[in-house]
Parts: C-alpha cells; sequence; structure tokens
C-alpha cells in the first residue's frame, strides 16, 4: 500500500487548523492534526513543501520507518513546526493501519488500560464572581476539574477571557500576526491567589481547579505564584 499524495487543509472554518490527509494507492486514507495556534501557515508550508514530497511513494505501513525518516532526516531537528508535522503524519497513518486492520487504533497499541479519564472545563469570567458562577455550571454539568481564567483589573486584555472574541483566530483580527498585549507580573500577582481562595471557600473539595499561566511567568516568577 503506497502513500499517493498528501492533502493538506487550513480551517477553523477560519484559519487557525491544520488536517493532513494521507491517500493510498488502494483508496484508503488517514487524517491527522498538526495545529501549531498563530503559526498555522508555517506547518501547512512545511507540511506541503518538506515532507510531501519525502513520502510519495512509500509504503504506507511502515510507520515507525517513516517516522525516523522525517524526524532523523532533517539537518534541524525537534521544534513545534517540526514536530506538529511528522506527529499530524503519524496520527493518518495510524488511521490508515487501523481502517485496514477493521480495529480501533488503541487495540493496536494494547487495548484499553482505564474505564475512563478524567477531563477539565473552562470557566472564562471578566471578574472572580464571574468566574466562579461559570465554574459552578461546570461542576452541576459532572465535571471533577475546572480551569480558572479571569480578568485582570487594569488589564485591557487577559489569557483565556475572549469577551466578545468567539475564538483566537477572531482575536488576531483575521490577521497572521498574534495580538499583542498589555501585562503586569504584580496585577496578576495580586489577582490570582484571590481567584483561588473564593473558589475554595465556594465550593470546597467538589471540584480541582486548574489555571493557566501560559508562559507568561518566568520559572522563579512560577515557583513564587506556586508558593501563594
Amino acid at each position: 500500500m503506497k502513500i499517493e499524495d498528501i492533502r493538506v487543509f487550513v480551517t477553523n472554518p477560519g484559519r487557525n487548523f491544520v488536517t493532513v490527509k494521507v491517500v493510498t494507492d488502494e483508496g484508503v486514507y488517514g487524517l491527522g492534526d498538526a495545529t501549531v495556534n498563530g503559526r498555522e501557515m508555517a506547518v501547512a508550508t512545511y507540511l506541503e513543501e518538506h515532507v510531501k514530497p519525502c513520502l510519495i511513494g512509500r509504503d504506507a505501513h511502515c510507520i515507525e520507518d517513516i517516522w525516523q525518516y522525517l524526524y532523523m532526516g532533517v539537518y534541524w531537528r525537534r521544534g513545534p513546526i517540526t514536530m506538529a508535522a511528522i506527529a499530524a503524519i503519524d496520527m493518518a497513518l495510524w488511521d490508515i493501519k487501523g481502517k485496514v486492520a477493521g480495529l480501533p487504533v488503541y487495540q493496536l497499541l494494547g487495548g484499553k488500560c482505564r474505564t475512563g479519564v478524567k477531563l477539565y472545563a473552562h470557566a472564562n469570567g471578566e471578574t472572580i464572581e464571574d468566574t466562579l458562577d461559570k465554574a459552578e455550571q461546570c461542576i452541576e454539568q459532572g465535571f471533577k476539574a475546572v480551569r480558572l481564567q479571569c480578568a485582570i483589573p487594569g488589564l485591557k486584555e487577559t489569557y483565556g477571557v475572549l469577551g466578545d472574541k468567539k475564538d483566537y483566530f477572531e482575536l488576531q483580527g483575521n490577521r497572521p500576526l498574534p495580538p499583542e498585549q498589555e501585562w503586569s507580573t504584580s496585577k496578576y500577582f495580586k489577582l490570582v491567589p484571590e481567584l483561588f481562595e473564593q473558589a475554595k471557600a465556594r465550593f470546597g473539595d467538589q471540584a480541582e481547579f486548574l489555571h493557566d499561566t501560559h508562559s507568561r511567568l518566568t520559572p522563579i516568577e512560577s515557583a513564587k505564584l506556586g508558593r501563594c
């Protein structure tokens, strides 16, 4: 079974997600995800210009060989663009192998080892009270873990709180450049501990709470936040 074509789709429905379709000469195809938010065109171009020409005509069943070829065959290894592209091809090839075998891929990888997986929901609010109200809705829906994100007073925009924006791509203003945002670590440090103190006071042990700093803190600042 030979790889006949590789197609790359950039969609969201606007632009942000990258989907790869690997098509074989026997009509079986597989899908993989290569999304790198905010740099989707870089990974799409990597797949089109660098990966696709290397794989046409290769055996679609040689998944490990293809992974090693793509990873070891370039001078510059690793990095988010390279690894996202390789991962998408890997997913698509496993999708093909599962279809040919007539089994879900998890069976080919050893079968199930758990009956369920804990998921977390997002509670994003303009104020602490707003965030916790949304967290309560998540808990009522049955979520055992909730990510808390709250707008920081004094800052126009805060990560995880999109306001009237629908998604990350719209936040960019449909431009290829990411948004530039103001930041204040001191204001952030005043808010987050209070957010979690109020969450614990309100919900106790009903759920576990998470928070995403999204690379906005240095390692020392992250350790300091963890001790709060």
